[in-house]
């Protein structure tokens, strides 16, 4: 970004701004530090947009840093696709990738220190427990009977856990701190446990691992990350991150600041219900895209630029709110809008007969693929005698407010000629099926020579050139606000949130649309190539979102 764009504010960009006006940081270095133990959502998107930005801004460096501390619910293929996401959003990370586990040595030590210096324990209680021993909210916690045992006795037991000589659960690191803070997570946190679990990055080496609390801090300071960005739920824990930092033998001193996480409407952000969906194949995937995960927005048709943009639009603050998810579908219309190369697809299709048009004719129309932009070119749309157009383009009769195709009415088809119906055919149940009418060759390009003009314009594609297609309405997975909210999500699924099209037809063009790239069916809204079940034989279109937003009106 140059001088003299705008950059966007927010109390992170200010506190930055007075610490290198001040001195105390003379380069700024942040991190972005996912587990590897699911598939990111829109809300790690705001915070991969607001670490790595906040770097490129300031000239900085950003760190991608997998907290792996907890194997047992970890792969190598969640590390894989977190990687894949945080490029496809258009950002590099600091070096190479980075894992908590290449610390586990040091933080070893780290633990070490604590107890030669009285300030860490082994305890034998079990897990229930400690939790009975932690005391509640209004009630203060009791203090261990392992709490006082000798430093030498603590170095031995910590030994044995690291050699596996004690069971799961049968005893644990804990740091001590004080069991009546008004602050549960400083009553005497567990800062190691015991798990006999194969390590994606270690393989067997260890039998005991670090909590997050405790190894957060410390790889950030082993870093030299400048500004620590969590979100609000670990504002509790910024004690437990200082008295950490702050207790062990490490000359980097970082700061962790705190923000508001991203709530959006009609979605869920929790891991554990995401799972649920999955599980219970309530949604195909972790990338069926319903979903919130970027995986599923990229399937979705969702360009990397427009996420971005969400981004800066929603800002960063302190404040909880729930952000519409019209702001994020504006999003993806503007870029789109812009971006798109139109084409035509008949979704619900009838017969359209040109009666006078010379039998056997073709003629390869050149139609724009932007109204607006010359340098996306134009393409070739084959026109014959027989077309398809959408069912409810077609009424015999109807008001001055329908601007298409109604009886002894002119109306133009896009990008060729005008065209005045005269009949129609019906089958038993009164549907229109075909659809019969006059064309006027002198049209082309070109209002008709009396001066008339046509009031509407409609989308067509050729009979014998059109291709079969598969088209997916996607809608939001939830028909209320706030379904986290809901003591049963289950029950506030939307019904219609996927709405299959098995008989759409589409222009021969698009024969060569390439997954994820988003197109505009004329009139229809931006659609684009399913990346798993799509393909040149088998094309299978998902929508990306509608030209507009019906979702407030339908929903009012």
């Amino acid at each position: 970004m140059s001088d003299t764009e705008t950059r966007p504010t927010n109390f992170i960009r200010q506190i930055i701004d007075t610490d290198l006006a001040d001195g105390k940081h003379t380069e700024i270095h942040t991190r972005f530090p996912p587990e590897p133990n699911g598939y990111l959502h829109i809300g790690h998107a705001k915070s991969i947009c607001l670490n790595f930005g906040i770097a490129q801004d300031y000239q900085g460096t950003c760190n991608l840093r997998f907290d792996d501390t907890n194997p047992e619910k970890e792969d190598i293929d969640y590390v894989n696709s977190i990687m894949a996401d945080v490029r496809w959003l258009g950002f590099e990370w600091n070096g190479d990738v980075r894992y908590s586990s290449d610390y586990f040595d040091r933080l070893h030590g780290y633990a070490v220190e604590l107890i030669e210096k009285g300030l860490a324990y082994v305890d034998f209680l079990n897990p229930e427990e400690i939790r009975e021993y932690r005391g509640t909210l209004k009630a203060p916690g009791k203090n261990s009977p392992y709490r006082d045992t000798a430093v030498e006795e603590n170095l031995a037991h910590f030994e044995k856990m690291k050699n596996g000589e004690y069971k799961e659960g049968e005893c644990c690191l804990r740091a001590k701190i004080d069991m009546s803070s008004s602050f549960m997570c400083m009553r005497d946190p567990v800062i190691y446990r015991i798990k006999f679990a194969h390590h994606h990055q270690t393989g067997d080496k260890w039998c005991i691992y670090p909590m997050y609390d405790f190894t957060h801090c410390i790889s950030d300071a082993i870093e030299d990350i400048t500004h620590s960005l969590c979100t609000l739920e670990f504002q509790d824990n910024r004690r437990l991150y200082d008295w950490v930092i702050e207790n062990i033998s490490i000359e980097s001193t970082p700061h962790q600041y705190e923000f508001s996480r991203l709530n959006l409407e009609y979605t869920v952000m929790s891991k554990r219900k995401l799972n649920a969906l999955v599980e219970e194949k309530l949604v195909s995937g972790w990338d069926d895209p319903r979903m919130p995960t970027i995986a599923a927005f990229r399937r979705r048709g969702y360009t990397p630029a427009s996420m971005r943009e969400f981004a800066k639009r929603i800002g960063v603050t302190k404040m909880d709110n729930t952000v519409e998810m019209s702001v994020l579908e504006s999003c993806i219309r503007d870029d789109l809008n812009e971006n798109a190369p139109r084409a035509m697809a008949v979704l619900d299709p009838i017969k359209l007969v040109i009666e006078n048009y010379p039998e056997g004719q073709v003629e390869e129309l050149n139609v724009k693929n932007h109204p607006n932009i010359e340098e996306m070119g134009s393409r070739v749309v084959p026109f014959s005698k027989e077309l398809f157009i959408e069912a409810e383009d077609f009424r015999e009769e109807a008001n001055k407010k329908y601007k298409r195709l109604v009886l002894d009415k002119a109306v133009r088809l896009r990008g060729a000629y005008v065209v005045t119906a005269t009949r129609c055919d019906k089958d038993e149940q009164g549907n229109v099926t075909t659809v019969y009418c006059q064309y006027n060759e002198n049209t082309l390009g070109k209002n008709p020579e009396d001066g008339t003009k046509p009031k509407g314009v409609i989308h067509w594609v050729s009979a014998e050139h059109a291709l079969d297609a598969e088209v997916r309405l996607y809608d939001r997975l939830f028909n209320v606000p706030n379904p986290g909210a809901e003591d049963d999500f289950h029950k506030v699924i939307n019904a219609d949130s996927l709405v299959t099209i098995s008989g759409a037809k589409v222009e021969p063009a698009l024969v060569n649309a390439e997954a994820e790239k988003s197109y505009q069916f004329e009139r229809q809204g931006y659609f684009c190539l399913d990346s798993k079940d799509g393909s040149k034989d088998n094309l299978v279109f998902n929508r990306t979102v509608g030209l507009r937003d019906t979702w407030a009106k339908i929903n009012a």
